[in-house]
């Protein structure tokens, strides 16, 4: 089995941390692919943040495995990127789809916009669109590469470099964690690299096209995610936990 058990990965994720500050982007992303044997999964829905880390994985030739989750509701300009992106490195990337049973029952029992009725709909739409593909993508990694920053959001403010991810028994490393969006951004400009047209528009943080909007001037990068619920935490369940995931919603 390819995961780190529970000492190796404390070890792992302290030494991981104490060596990040001085390095870019590149290094960081090196230095996980050597310190961590096994198969890294990196994980992309095509943001800014995500186009970096990507470029960065494919400019080096870094033995990483690139997995997007097609929800069948993302933006044609979500869709655009990812085709840029394959030919721009010329790199194939790996999408996971939900399962259609699910998904079918789901929308029947629900309505095709039912997500919009209470927290716990939502929640399910996102848990069978991207939470279990998550587990399928991870299933085997030693590590899973993420694009989270500690300033997008309240919720994400304690993130770290690297740490130990428990429903997944993985080391989660966030290169990104310690850069701003105006760094993302610059970086993504001087390199060249592909990225959604959307966030000329306005969309800072793009997701599902039912559950994104553009964010005004001054508001939260994540504002426009789950607008409804702007009370609660704007979190799909892949990074700050789930209810269970039910493979047949009808039930």
């Amino acid at each position: 089995m390819s995961q780190l058990d529970d000492r190796n990965s404390t070890t792992m994720t302290t030494r991981l941390n104490e060596g990040c500050g001085p390095l870019d982007l590149p290094k960081r992303l090196i230095t996980v692919r050597r310190a961590i044997s096994g198969h890294i999964v990196f994980t992309t829905s095509f943001g800014i943040e995500d186009q970096a880390i990507a470029h960065a994985i494919f400019t080096e030739g870094l033995e990483i495995d690139v997995v997007t989750f097609d929800t069948a509701r993302l933006f044609a300009e979500t869709l655009e990127v990812w085709a840029d992106t394959e030919r721009r490195y010329g790199r194939q990337i790996r999408g996971l789809s939900p399962n259609r049973e699910s998904v079918e029952s789901l929308v029947g029992r629900d309505g095709v916009y039912g997500f919009r009725r209470s927290i716990e709909a939502r929640l399910a739409c996102c848990a069978l669109r991207k939470v279990e593909p998550l587990g399928r993508a991870l299933a085997g990694a030693s590590a899973w590469i993420c694009g989270l920053r500690a300033d997008q959001s309240p919720e994400r403010a304690q993130t770290s470099y690297a740490c130990f991810d428990p429903r997944h028994r993985v080391v989660k490393v966030n290169p990104l964690f310690d850069w701003t969006r105006g760094r993302v951004v610059a970086f993504v400009h001087d390199h060249g690299v592909p990225y959604n047209a959307l966030h000329d528009r306005g969309f800072l943080s793009i997701g599902c096209a039912p559950c994104t909007r553009a964010v005004g001037r001054g508001e939260p990068e994540r504002t426009g995610r789950w607008w409804w619920e702007q009370e609660e935490k704007t979190e799909c369940g892949c990074h700050a936990g789930h209810p269970a995931w039910r493979p047949n919603p009808a039930q």
